[in-house]
C-alpha cells in the first residue's frame, strides 16, 4: 500500500487542492514507504496547462560535474562502451554498470532508475521490465518537480506497456500503468491523462471489483479531476474493506472536502489523525480544520 501525502484547500467557491505532504512524515515515522504528492493545484483551465520538458542531457552533463575527475573518466568509457557496443548482451552489461556507478558511487537515484529501465527494455522479460517499472513509479509519486515527473512517468509507461505486451493478463501491471498516467501527467494537471489512467483501470475493476488498489486510484483520479461524488464512491469502497489504509481515508476526505461536505471531511481527517496518532501530522491537520471551519 502506497501512503499519501495530504493537501490544504484554499478557498475560492470550492476549496482547490494542492499539496504541503504532512503525511510524508508520518509515512516516514511509521511505515517507511512513499508518499503521493498532491502538490499540482487543479484548475479549471488545467488541460491548457502546458507541462515543462525535462532534458536528460542536461541532466547527465550537471551530474557529471559533481563527480571527481576520476569518477568522471570512469564514466566516460562506460558510456562510449555503449555507444560502440554492436552485441546486444554487451549494452546489457553496461547499462546495469551505468546504474550501479549512479546509484553507488554517485548517489544519483535518477540516473539509477533511468539505466536499470533501458537494461529491462534491452532484456525484455517481464520480471526486469516489472521491476524497473515499480522502481520509477515509486519514484514518481514523490517527485515535486512537474518537469521530473512526467519524464518519469513516461519511463514507467513504456516499461509497463512492455511488461504487459508480455503478459496481457496481469491486472496488476494495469493498475499500475493506469497509475503511471493519474501519478504522473494527471497530478500536473493534464486531465486528458488522468482520463486515460481512469479507463486503464476501470477494465481492471469491472472484471474484479474487489480489486482495492485499482479502486483507490481511480477515488485519486476522481478527485485529482474534480469528479468528487465519484471518488467518494471509490474511497469508501476502500475504506470499507482497508479501514486503516491512509491513503484511502486522507484522500476521502480530500474529496469530500472538494465537494463542499465539511462535516465528512472533518470526520475523516479526524480518523486520520487517529490512524498517524503522531503530533507533527495532527497539528498539520489541525491547521487544515481551521480552514475548513
Amino acid at each position: 500500500m502506497y501512503l499519501c501525502a495530504s493537501i490544504f484547500f484554499v478557498k475560492k467557491q470550492q476549496f482547490i487542492l494542492t499539496s504541503i505532504g504532512i503525511l510524508l512524515i508520518a509515512s516516514l515515522l511509521f511505515f517507511g514507504k512513499t508518499v503521493a504528492k498532491k502538490d499540482i493545484m487543479i484548475t479549471a483551465d488545467a488541460t491548457k496547462s502546458i507541462t515543462p520538458q525535462f532534458n536528460l542531457d542536461n541532466y547527465l552533463q550537471l551530474s557529471r560535474q559533481k563527480l571527481t575527475v576520476n569518477q568522471q573518466s570512469y564514466l566516460a568509457n562506460l558510456e562510449n562502451s555503449v555507444k560502440r557496443g554492436d552485441v546486444k548482451e554487451q549494452q546489457i552489461k553496461t547499462y546495469n554498470q551505468l546504474a550501479s556507478f549512479w546509484k553507488d558511487s554517485a548517489d544519483e537515484h535518477n540516473l539509477y532508475n533511468f539505466y536499470t529501465g533501458e537494461s529491462a527494455k534491452l532484456v525484455n522479460s517481464e520480471k526486469n521490465l516489472t521491476f524497473a517499472a515499480q522502481l520509477i513509479l515509486k519514484d514518481l509519486r514523490n517527485e515535486e518537480d512537474i518537469a521530473k515527473r512526467d519524464w518519469k512517468a513516461n519511463q514507467a509507461i513504456v516499461l509497463f506497456e512492455k511488461a504487459i505486451a508480455l503478459n496481457p493478463d496481469n491486472d496488476s501491471l494495469k493498475v499500475e500503468l493506469g497509475s503511471c498516467y493519474v501519478f504522473g501527467k494527471g497530478m500536473a494537471g493534464d486531465a486528458q491523462a488522468t482520463m486515460k489512467g481512469i479507463q486503464q483501470l476501470l477494465q481492471v475493476v469491472k472484471k474484479d471489483s474487489t480489486n482495492m488498489q485499482a479502486q483507490l486510484v481511480l477515488g485519486i483520479g476522481g478527485v485529482i479531476s474534480t469528479q468528487y461524488d465519484k471518488a467518494v464512491d471509490r474511497l469508501q469502497t476502500v475504506v470499507k474493506n482497508e479501514p486503516d489504509n491512509i491513503e484511502a481515508v486522507s484522500w476521502l476526505a480530500d474529496a469530500y472536502a472538494g465537494k463542499g461536505d465539511k462535516a465528512n471531511a472533518l470526520k475523516w481527517y479526524e480518523i486520520s489523525k487517529r490512524i498517524i496518532n503522531n503530533p507533527a501530522y495532527s497539528k498539520e491537520v489541525d491547521e487544515r480544520i481551521k480552514m475548513l471551519k
